[in-house]
C-alpha cells in the first residue's frame, strides 16, 4: 500500500511539511509506503477550464509545462492521497488550488479515476480560516468519490498547528 502526500505550501520543508511527516510516522508504523511531493518552487499553473481533458480522456491535463501531470500520475498510482495546505486568507494556497482544480477535472473526465482511493487533509493554521481550508481539501476527495476516513469522534482526522 502506498500513500502520496502533496505539500501545497510555498515554503519547502516548512510547517505544513512537518505536519505531513507527523502523519507519515503513523503510516510507517503500519508498513505503508509514503512519498512527499512538495509544490514549493515548482512551476504550477491554474486550470484553464478548456474542457480538453474531457475530449482527450488520457488521464492528463493539456497543460504540460508544469508539475501537475506528474502529480496526477502519482495520484493514480497511489492507494491513498494526502493533500496538505497552509491556510492563506481562509483557504488553500495557490499551488494547492491549481492541483485540486486540474486533477479534479482530469479525474472526472476519466471516469472518476480516483474513485475509492483514500483521501486525507492536513491543514496548517495560525489564525482564522482553517475550517474553510479543511473543507476545500475534503470537497476534492468527496467530489472525486474518494473515501475520507472518519475518527471515532465523528470528525475527519486533521492536524492543527497553533505554534507557528
Amino acid at each position: 500500500m502506498k500513500v502520496v502526500a502533496f505539500n501545497g505550501s510555498a515554503r519547502k520543508d516548512g510547517n505544513t511539511a512537518i505536519l505531513v511527516k507527523t502523519v507519515f510516522k503513523e503510516l510507517k508504523k503500519e508498513n505503508i509506503e509514503t512519498e512527499l511531493v512538495q509544490l514549493a518552487g515548482k512551476k504550477v499553473q491554474g486550470c484553464l477550464a478548456c474542457g480538453r481533458c474531457k475530449k482527450n480522456r488520457d488521464q492528463q491535463c493539456v497543460i504540460h509545462n508544469d508539475i501537475i501531470n506528474k502529480c496526477i500520475g502519482k495520484m493514480v498510482e497511489a492507494d491513498g492521497i494526502i493533500l496538505a495546505s497552509p491556510t492563506y486568507f481562509t483557504d488553500v494556497s495557490y499551488e494547492m488550488k491549481a492541483l485540486i482544480d486540474r486533477a479534479g477535472y482530469v479525474a472526472r473526465a476519466n471516469d472518476h479515476m480516483f474513485r475509492r482511493k483514500v483521501g486525507a487533509a492536513v491543514v496548517a493554521a495560525r489564525r482564522a480560516g482553517a475550517i474553510h481550508t479543511f473543507d476545500t481539501l475534503n470537497h476534492f476527495f468527496l467530489i472525486s468519490q474518494m473515501v475520507v476516513p472518519v475518527h471515532r469522534t465523528g470528525t475527519s482526522v486533521w492536524v492543527w498547528n497553533r505554534a507557528m
